[in-house]
């Protein structure tokens, strides 16, 4: 079992800039591809970014790309998502996802395991 934690979320203006936070802890944490989703009211959730094991390979939806940054740090147990230029488009639940899966990075919804979310609000 792996248990995923996020925080940082919060209230900001457009334009302005979060940190993401995903602690995990159960097994080894280089062990697993990580992702980031994000689910809006009323919509499915969505893909945002993805890293691999190592943290060589990265992967982002298109609508982020430039604006977001997905990272990892193996020795704390922690995958990051740094939101710059943020777009009242970007509010949403942000999910933090676990794969086990030590290929490159994973564009799959198949994670194994998910955090409870942390909220993002954008305000306009």
């Amino acid at each position: 079992q792996v248990q995923l934690v996020e925080s940082g979320g919060g209230l900001v203006q457009a334009g302005g800039s979060l940190r993401l936070s995903c602690a995990a802890s159960g097994r080894t944490f280089s062990n697993y591809a990580m992702g980031w989703f994000r689910q809006a009211p009323g919509k499915e959730r969505k893909f945002v970014a993805s890293i691999n094991w190592s943290g060589g390979s990265t992967y982002y939806t298109d609508s982020v790309k430039g604006r977001f940054t997905i990272s990892r740090d193996n020795a704390k147990n922690t995958v990051y998502l740094q939101m710059n230029s943020l777009k009242p488009e970007d509010m949403a639940v942000y999910y933090c996802a676990a794969k086990d899966y030590s290929g490159g990075v994973y564009v799959g919804y198949d994670y194994d395991y998910w955090g409870q979310g942390t909220q993002v609000t954008v305000s306009s």
